[in-house]
């Protein structure tokens, strides 16, 4: 079964950066899509950024567009979320997922990792 584990979170400066890692226990061919997602106390769950393991365009949340990158390595184990030019509204706990059902950001099921928190400070 697959596991998902974030690293790279922590505190930062708005106008900071941060570059948050999701290491997947094994490739696998279930995880076609995979993404990063954050959620906030109290409110729903906001997609963030995806990409297709097996390339094409990413996809970005507009709140993060032009100053955050997905990527992944090419072992396509790791996927990558650099976050730049961060803002104080980042803060969040950030969630790394993949092999969900559904069109993102409304997805379903898929793994999860337990999340890595990011506070950005002004």
């Amino acid at each position: 079964q697959v596991q998902l584990v974030e690293s790279g979170g922590g505190s930062a400066q708005a106008g900071g950066s941060l570059t948050l890692s999701c290491a997947a226990s094994e490739p696998t061919a279930s995880i076609v899509w995979w993404g990063w997602f954050r959620q906030d106390p109290g409110k729903e769950r906001k997609g963030i950024a995806a990409l297709s393991r097996t390339g094409g365009s990413p996809k970005y949340d507009d709140s993060v567009k032009g100053r955050f990158t997905i990527t992944q390595d090419v072992a396509k184990t790791t996927l990558y979320l650099q976050m730049n030019s961060l803002k104080p509204e980042d803060t969040s706990i950030y969630y790394c997922a993949g092999g969900w059902t559904g069109s993102w950001p409304a997805v379903t099921g898929g793994y999860w990792g337990r999340g890595t928190q990011v506070t950005v400070s002004s």
